[in-house]
């Protein structure tokens, strides 16, 4: 087969140039690593990208393909062709290849991955060294913590992330808010939460229960489809998420973020849709106790009741009741769960 490769060339802080890059001989089992090795060897020696074990691995050699991140040495020509439409340079199958997005070129598909890891720092990703020590100050109890196969399972998934970079690459929380710690770092963190052998879970939960943490998340589950380790890393999230709801009381000191899933959940059941009116007072007034925050809503709630948009009734939904048993059936499933009950 014989194929082209556009590779987006880019030397720091100079804008990007596509080269194109003609291979003969290309079997479709060949891997995209493969073909940039042979550019690398054949056509350009000054053509720059990471690599090293060349097994799905290290994470080393992400970067996009055709206009989706993943690993180069995982995804291979026949596949790559198949999986998206075809494109075609000078009427050859042409495959592109750019660096990974959310992070500053150094020089062509290197990046600086210097954010990504201050952002994995940023949600401690270890186990508090205090649940390593024994308070008898027994060395020999201190040395071993035991943990049940069960408990191990739940962090098998947040385990197997290999730090390639392919979620946070596509992740449009971290474009829309740089202070987004990214769907690695979250992944990572929801292992802590789970970890039995760690005493920092509730600090965690505070820290992460944050815009900048897992209410930052657009839930676009880009991270989930490029994820090439099955991590799911949105799905972690939703677990960190399900983790605050269950430790935070419906009481004043909750965060507006918290209150705001809450009323919304709370609003549904009760009307089999939102209620703007009690919504605005529950979840931006805290029920009257933010003065500041409902006297800040006055003006737009003046203009929209003058203009006949703020219902002064409110009228159920049809098929509330179903609405009502459907969130009272999660409840209970996420309760059998949460006490480690078979939901069946």
């Amino acid at each position: 087969m014989k194929i082209a490769l556009e590779i987006l060339r880019q030397q720091a802080d100079h804008a990007p140039k596509a080269q194109t890059f003609i291979l003969e001989d290309v079997a479709e089992g060949t891997t995209i690593l493969d073909c940039l090795n042979r550019v690398k060897w054949e056509l350009d020696g000054s053509l720059a990208f990471r690599k090293n074990c060349r097994n799905t691995i290290c994470g080393s050699c992400g970067m996009r393909i055709n206009g989706r991140s993943a690993l180069a040495c995982k995804e291979n020509v026949g596949e790559t062709l198949a999986k998206f439409p075809p494109r075609t340079v000078d009427g050859l199958p042409a495959i592109a290849i750019a660096p990974l997005g959310n992070l500053p070129v150094v020089k062509d598909l290197v990046v600086d991955m210097a954010p990504f890891w201050r952002d994995l720092r940023a949600v401690d990703p270890f186990v508090s060294a205090a649940a390593r020590q024994d308070p008898t100050g027994d060395r020999e109890a201190a040395a071993e913590t035991l943990q049940l196969p069960e408990e191990r399972a739940k962090l098998a998934a947040a385990g197997n992330c290999i730090l390639c970079g392919a979620c946070y690459s596509e992740c449009n929380a971290k474009e829309a808010n740089p202070n987004f710690v990214g769907p690695h770092a979250l992944a990572k963190a929801q292992r802590l939460v789970d970890e039995t052998r760690d005493t920092a879970t509730a600090a965690r939960l505070e820290r992460y229960g944050t815009t900048d943490g897992v209410w930052g998340c657009t839930r676009c589950y880009y991270c989930n489809d490029v994820c090439p380790m099955e991590v799911a890393p949105l799905d972690r999230i939703r677990d960190i998420k399900s983790a605050i709801l269950a430790r935070t009381p419906d009481s004043p000191a909750a965060s507006r973020a918290v209150r705001h899933r809450k009323t919304l959940v709370q609003t549904v059941r009760e009307g089999g849709w939102v209620d703007e009116r009690k919504f605005a007072l529950r979840v931006m007034g805290n029920g009257f106790r933010d003065l500041g925050a409902i006297a800040a809503l006055g003006p737009l709630g003046l203009r929209m009741l003058t203009r006949g948009k703020l219902p002064l009734t409110f009228e159920p939904s049809a098929g509330t009741d179903q609405v009502r048993d459907l969130i009272d059936a999660v409840r209970s499933r996420e309760a059998q769960s949460h006490h480690g009950e078979d939901p069946a």
